[in-house]
């Protein structure tokens, strides 16, 4: 493609050399530029393209997007725009034939609810036979192909390409999870999105590395309703009112507690699921999730929401609803014994209660929470997580998460702050898999044991190391050794 052509939507400040050659390729790491390329410089906050520019060049990039005054060999163009990371994901979504345009792309934001209401809405969609591209947390798919994925929302380039090879494959409806980050970094700009759902906002990502305050996150989230067509808006958030007052879209709204366009009544928990009756613009009837509490209703009402949006039938929302599962949500291990064991991804405050509150209400005996707090996060939540594990749990067991480049031991006794104030019972184990060896050790006849915070991650990141951890093998193994130890 003619670099002309590529950088037609650009604003340049200043271009330096010919723009009517051939670029074969689009790349933001040099060490994935290649002979005839086009080298996007991205300034990170730790580390900055622009100085492996050379890097590029000796390997073969014949122009580069630059958004500093860079020196360069002849022969070599170079674009100068004043945002490189907007100026990728232009280029990007025009290298690949602006794939989301071919496409219905329904993008979720907000901090809880995203992984949950992404897989709701596919299995509806595909309940209706479309055929349906997902990118998130847990995995990327195309249709059943699952592919490995690196974050929530990947860089432009990438998000472009994965784009358009769906489109090759002959996807017609495309749900993402929109993150803060995605937003911000400008990983979405360029995309055609027909629908946006903001899900709730609560604490989280707050920190040196991702959003200064609260406000500053909120900012990020809103960002998608400036880029829709149409927005989907939970009004049982505080803040509800400033997303739909900042949208550039008509917006519809969901909720259980405020009047609704999209709204559950007569709301039933059971231990493994959740009923309801729904009400919509354009249908009523009763819904069942296998998926228990109260915030899997607001993801199904997100979901019924979109697909409602989109056409579908109350038919494809009931089936879809009744068959979805969401690994590390509300996720039971399958382990034959005469106490239960979940996995949950809970890792806010709001989260943690949420689930803790849940399952407390079908537990027959004590519920165990086992939870720690990552690191290089915002250290605010620490204690309030302790204090609600406190205050709900019959016993908890502080550990580790991912600590990444905090001292474990560190985290914990902020942690320990919170849970102090309450009368609960607890006991610190920094190494995760020994505390949950004791978990299972002391397990009680009737209790649920709750393992917080990893859900699907298959991994433990430290200051030195990432290492494999997957609590679903890491508790067969545990049973495994206890049961041999025994004989």
């Amino acid at each position: 493609m003619l670099l002309s052509a590529l950088i037609k939507n650009l604003n340049p400040i200043s271009i330096k050399g010919c723009t009517d050659i051939e670029i074969k390729s689009i790349a933001y790491d040099s060490r994935r530029a290649e002979k005839d390329s086009l080298f996007v410089c991205i300034e990170g906050t730790v580390v900055d393209g622009h100085k492996f520019i050379a890097d590029a060049i000796v390997k073969g990039a014949k122009a580069l997007l630059v958004q500093k005054d860079v020196e360069v060999p002849d022969g070599v163009t170079v674009i100068q725009v004043d945002n490189t990371r907007y100026a990728l994901a232009c280029v990007s979504a025009a290298f690949y034939g602006h794939p989301s345009n071919k496409f219905k792309l329904i993008g979720i934001t907000g901090t809880k609810g995203k992984t949950t209401t992404t897989y709701m809405i596919k299995s509806i969609l595909e309940a209706g036979n479309h055929k349906v591209g997902l990118v998130g947390t847990i995995a990327n798919y195309i249709g059943n192909e699952m592919l490995h994925t690196e974050r929530t929302t990947p860089e432009s380039l990438d998000l472009q390409s994965l784009f358009s090879e769906m489109v090759a494959k002959n996807v017609d409806s495309v749900v993402m999870e929109v993150s803060s980050q995605g937003l911000a970094l400008n990983r979405v700009s360029c995309c055609n999105f027909d629908i946006g759902v903001f899900t709730n906002l609560s604490r989280d990502h707050i920190g040196p590395r991702e959003h200064k305050d609260i406000d500053d996150y909120l900012n990020a989230k809103i960002k998608l309703f400036k880029m829709c067509k149409r927005g989907l808006v939970n009004i049982d958030s505080e803040y509800a009112k400033r997303v739909i007052e900042e949208a550039e879209c008509d917006t519809l709204t969901y909720g259980i507690e405020q009047d609704a366009d999209i709204r559950a009544e007569n709301i039933k928990k059971n231990p493994d699921s959740v009923e309801f009756d729904v009400k919509t613009p354009w249908m009523a009837g009763s819904l069942k999730v296998g998926i228990p509490g109260k915030f899997t209703v607001y993801n199904a009402l997100a979901a019924v929401g979109v697909c409602g949006m989109l056409g579908a039938s109350f038919e494809s929302i009931k089936s879809g609803l009744e068959k979805v599962s969401v690994p590390g949500r509300v996720e039971v291990v399958d382990i034959g014994k005469n106490y239960t064991v979940i996995i949950d991804y809970a890792h806010t405050p709001d989260s943690l209660e949420n689930v803790l509150t849940t399952i407390k209400g079908f537990t027959d005996n004590r519920l165990i929470c086992l939870f720690g707090c990552g690191g290089d996060r915002d250290r605010t939540k620490r204690s309030i997580m302790g204090r609600i594990s406190g205050q709900i749990a019959d016993f908890t067991i502080i550990t580790s998460d991912n600590p990444r480049s905090e001292e474990p031991a560190a985290i914990i006794k902020e942690i320990e702050e919170g849970i102090k104030m309450t009368n609960g019972k607890y006991i610190t184990i920094v190494d995760r898999r020994e505390a949950i060896k004791y978990a299972l050790q002391n397990a009680q006849a009737g209790d649920v044991i709750v393992l917080a915070g990893k859900g699907h991650e298959t991994y433990q990141t430290f200051k030195d190391k990432t290492i494999h951890f997957d609590e679903r093998e890491v508790v067969r193994e545990v049973l495994k050794e206890l049961e041999g130890n025994s004989l």
